[in-house]
């Protein structure tokens, strides 16, 4: 069974990012779906800079170069973005096999198709009416709970 969240604005976006990032260790993949402008890139700004330990860390979004790796201190993190990806087997030229020892943090996780890791931890983004975000969470349960993140059927942020 899946938890959500109701993320209100900006700022609670960032704060559960770094609730997820606080979590997250080597072999990890965060997956991140959602349409375009629901906040995707918010919460990937808040996670990398969280793992990083830099709060000004310049995120840029790699839409075009479809990867961005950043040296962490737990280990490195790639950020994918694969809304241009042409298909699965052009990850393998990403470097996909190798960012897998560390941390894969992956917008538009639809296009993995079979590469979708199974342990994975799923984060579906979607506008509500008022403007505020709900995020479906699927993975990670026992780990979720264990760092204090009690994420009930709903939860407000």
């Amino acid at each position: 069974m899946g938890a959500s969240v109701i993320l209100k604005d900006e700022a609670a976006t960032q704060h559960f990012a770094m609730q997820i990032a606080a979590v997250a260790r080597p072999g990890d993949a965060i997956l991140l779906s959602g349409p375009l402008g629901a906040g995707k890139s918010v919460f990937a700004r808040a996670f990398l800079r969280a793992l990083c330990e830099n709060p000004a860390l310049d995120v840029p979004s790699p839409t075009y170069t479809l990867v961005q790796t950043y040296d962490a201190p737990l280990c490195a993190v790639s950020h994918f973005d694969l809304w241009r990806l042409g298909g699965p087997d052009e990850l393998e030229e990403l470097g996909w096999e190798e960012a897998r020892d560390g941390i894969v943090l992956v917008e538009w996780p639809e296009r993995l198709e079979d590469l979708t890791p199974d342990d994975a931890l799923h984060l579906g983004v979607s506008v509500l009416a008022g403007g505020d975000r709900q995020v479906s969470i699927k993975g990670w349960s026992q780990r979720l709970d264990a760092a204090g993140l009690s994420l009930g059927p709903e939860t407000n942020v």
